[in-house]
């Protein structure tokens, strides 16, 4: 196999979301494999030095143990309607573009079908659609956030 041919392979792989391709010839085989990105991890080496404990200054009193029929703390207020979470993660974007008006707002009426936001993931963007008719109550993330998998992004009633 040509070098060229060779160059423009490897170019296509580290430009896809191909992670390995494998190509067999009258040559021989070739296989081109994507590494993953690895973790900057730094490490600083602290000087010699005698071990320092370190202790609070005012060391608080530990609770009391609460009794088993205490009502429970109150946490986040608990989301009522129908949750459209995260497919996937990504980049969330309310809009097509960044001066567009966003695809839907809090009080729009919405169908199923209906684009409610992009995602972006792997430089492709992905337009997450209503799976509900109703009314959008919450947007649940910000404009350019990123999103985990499963995050609710609206909750429509």
């Amino acid at each position: 196999m040509d070098l060229r041919k060779l160059k423009t392979l490897i170019d296509l792989v580290s430009d896809s979301n191909v992670s390995e391709l494998e190509i067999t010839e009258a040559e021989g085989t070739v296989r081109i494999v994507k590494a993953q990105p690895q973790p900057i991890v730094q490490y600083a080496q602290m000087p010699a030095q005698a071990p320092v404990h370190y202790a609070p200054a005012h060391a608080a009193p530990m609770p009391a143990a609460v009794p088993a029929a205490a009502p429970a703390a109150e946490g986040p207020p608990a989301i009522e309607g129908h949750v459209l979470k995260s497919p996937m993660v990504g980049t969330f974007y309310r809009s097509s573009s960044p001066g567009a008006a966003p695809f839907v707002d809090v009080g729009d009426t919405v169908k199923v079908g209906q684009t409610l936001c992009i995602i972006e993931a792997m430089k492709i963007l992905n337009e997450i659609e209503c799976d509900k008719d109703g009314v959008v109550k919450a947007v649940m993330s910000e404009n350019g956030q990123a999103v985990e998998f499963g995050q609710p992004l609206f909750v429509i009633e």
